[in-house]
């Protein structure tokens, strides 16, 4: 079976002020283990980023049953679905070293040219990823339903928050969703995560960040000169 297996030692970087995982270093931790299983499976940057290729992700969901916790063991495994065109499906789950199932996502990868910023045609350039689905999936990510607008902050994006790729990477969004709405920080725990990235966010560009709620669930977007994110997060009790 195509699977990914990493056991992680959750430390005191990884989590936050109510020793919960970050959701911000959640999503670092599936993107690493994307880039490592495909690089495992013999699409390194040697068929990428070499060639001018970036892997940019462009829709994540993840159902979560219960984070992780400070000096928990935990067990992260990530496989590859069946390519859809131009579109990389990918799916996660994390577990307890009981195995107790904590979460699930998915994601949507595609390749972009480095200078153009277009998306290509994968097979033109030999990268090729089999899926193998194991039954344990979740449904794949869509664009978060909207909500109605109420609070707006203004953001401009620091160097700090910029990757290898030229702009904000994607795991920054959620530091700045959280930084906005009170939900992570008054300790309620998530439970439904639905990303969509529109455009780029580069260097020094300023955002309007839109947000609204309606109980436990809220919304956000963010847009410069064209939408860039929008983002959906439900909390439980």
């Amino acid at each position: 079976m195509i699977m990914y297996r990493e056991e992680l030692l959750l430390r005191s970087k990884d989590v936050d002020l109510h020793q919960r995982l970050r959701t911000s270093r959640l999503f670092e931790l599936l993107q690493e283990a994307s880039i490592r299983h495909t690089e495992q499976l013999g699409v390194g940057r040697d068929k990428t980023l070499d060639k001018g290729l970036l892997w940019i992700v462009g829709l994540q969901r993840a159902q979560i049953s219960r984070m992780p916790v400070y000096d928990e063991q935990i067990l992260l495994k990530s496989w590859p679905g069946d390519t859809m065109h131009l579109f990389f499906p990918r799916y996660y789950q994390m577990e307890t070293a009981a195995g107790e199932v904590l979460l699930r996502a998915s994601a949507l990868w595609t390749l972009v040219d480095q200078e153009t910023r277009k998306v290509v045609f994968p097979e033109k350039y030999g990268v090729v990823i089999p899926g193998e689905p194991t039954g344990e999936e979740i449904g794949l990510p869509s664009s978060p339903r909207r909500m109605e607008l109420t609070e707006t902050v203004p953001f401009r994006v620091p160097y700090s928050y910029v990757d290898l790729n030229g702009h904000m990477n994607n795991t920054r969004y959620f530091d700045l969703a959280e930084d906005c709405v009170p939900g992570s920080r008054e300790g309620r725990p998530l439970r439904l995560i639905q990303t969509e990235y529109v455009s780029e966010a580069k260097l020094g560009d300023e955002l309007r960040v839109r947000w609204g709620c309606d109980g436990k669930v809220f919304y956000l977007q963010g847009e410069g000169e064209k939408p860039v994110f929008r983002m959906r997060l439900e909390y439980g009790e």
